[in-house]
């Protein structure tokens, strides 16, 4: 078999960068994803030094970054706690919904988009990153934060959203009927239903499944059933990170331990992976010519989530300084952003140059703020 030369040359170069940033930014007490999503923007096209042999594996390994970062975040939690922590939250999601769409779709009200365009700024600022947020999480030591729960409830039950959201926002796109997003988005949620019933009753029957002496057996068996059950929510247009959090759910005891071990090298390393192509699907040109409306949409909705993340781990007992960084953390956009973009940013020309500019401004800056809430 050939050896693409480029392809491996690309690679490296792109891991010898990431280490060195990476260790510069710990060395201070940060979490290195800006500098990661910065290098993406460095990289990518329009960039200065563009890697075309290996944007085709950094798209692939951002996918499955994404959902080893939400498989390793359910380990740390039981099926039982986080369910509970979700019926709590429910007035936490209107709130979220209220204060983070509703600017979005004024915006785009503003710039004159269409209906489709209204619908997805509104989409855009409303989705927070789940995978980045998870790895800002664990890069700050705060899983056993008391506001976490209260964070990752919010960020499930986004996602959770977006499987109503995405068939309609597809079939708006593309000029389907609204039978058709109906039918769709019913697929979606009983899929995520079905998930969440199976993960609550029979969790402890997988975990006996799955388990293994051998820690290459273990890995292979979840990771080969994370990326279904992945695929499967996916192609239901529901979430596949909401599938990968909800396979790690069913996980606990002894296999969840072995499970984190032998998994985190793996995800640290297609976590790097995902944050570089969020960077490197954005032209740095594109940033421009909309960029001060961006910024000002970007710190009304910085403010919103705040807001947002404080009252929800305020119903969770968390002090005021955990209620700021539960709304310091819910900042960034990242993936779900991006993709709402593409469906609908080739019908909506006007579209792209402020949403881009908007996702990757807080995208980096949002990482930046949870670093030093109090």
């Amino acid at each position: 078999m050939a050896v693409s030369a480029p392809l491996l040359l690309e690679l490296g170069a792109i891991l010898v960068v990431l280490t060195v940033l990476g260790s510069a930014a710990r060395r201070y007490g940060l979490s290195p994803i800006p500098l990661y999503l910065l290098t993406g923007l460095f990289l990518g096209n329009g960039g200065l030094a563009p890697v075309d042999a290996a944007a085709e594996f950094v798209e692939t390994g951002a996918s499955i970054g994404v959902v080893l970062l939400l498989l390793t975040l359910g380990l740390e939690f039981s099926v039982g706690e986080f369910s509970e922590s979700l019926r709590r939250h429910l007035p936490s999601a209107g709130v979220d919904l209220v204060l983070n769409a509703v600017p979005g779709a004024l915006a785009g009200w503003l710039l004159g988009l269409e209906a489709v365009g209204i619908v997805a700024l509104a989409g855009i600022t409303y989705i927070s990153s789940s995978g980045v947020i998870a790895r800002l999480l664990g890069d700050l030591n705060r899983l056993g934060n008391r506001e976490t729960p209260a964070v990752l409830s919010v960020l499930v039950l986004e996602d959770f959203a977006m499987a109503a959201y995405l068939p309609v926002l597809t079939v708006l796109a593309s000029g389907g009927t609204v039978l058709e997003a109906v039918g769709w988005t019913v697929v979606a949620l009983g899929a995520l239903a079905l998930a969440f019933l199976v993960s609550f009753r029979w969790g402890p029957h997988v975990g006996r499944v799955l388990g293994h002496p051998e820690d290459e057996q273990l890995l292979l068996r979840i990771l080969g059933l994370t990326l279904i059950v992945a695929a499967i929510a996916e192609h239901v247009h529901a979430s596949a990170a909401v599938g990968a959090f909800l396979v790690g759910l069913t996980l606990t005891g002894d296999v969840a331990d072995r499970a984190r071990s032998v998994l985190t090298p793996l995800r640290d390393l297609f976590a790097a992976v995902f944050f570089v192509s969020i960077g490197l699907n954005v032209a740095p040109a594109d940033l421009l010519p909309m960029l001060p409306f961006a910024l000002g949409l970007a710190a009304l909705t910085a403010v919103t989530k705040v807001i947002t993340g404080a009252y929800a781990a305020r119903r969770e007992g968390a002090a005021k300084p955990g209620q700021r960084r539960a709304g310091m953390a819910l900042i960034a956009r990242g993936e779900f952003s991006l993709v709402i973009i593409g469906l609908a940013g080739t019908g909506v020309a006007a579209l792209s140059p402020v949403a881009t500019p908007y996702v990757f401004i807080l995208a980096i800056v949002g990482p930046v703020l949870t670093r030093f809430a109090r």
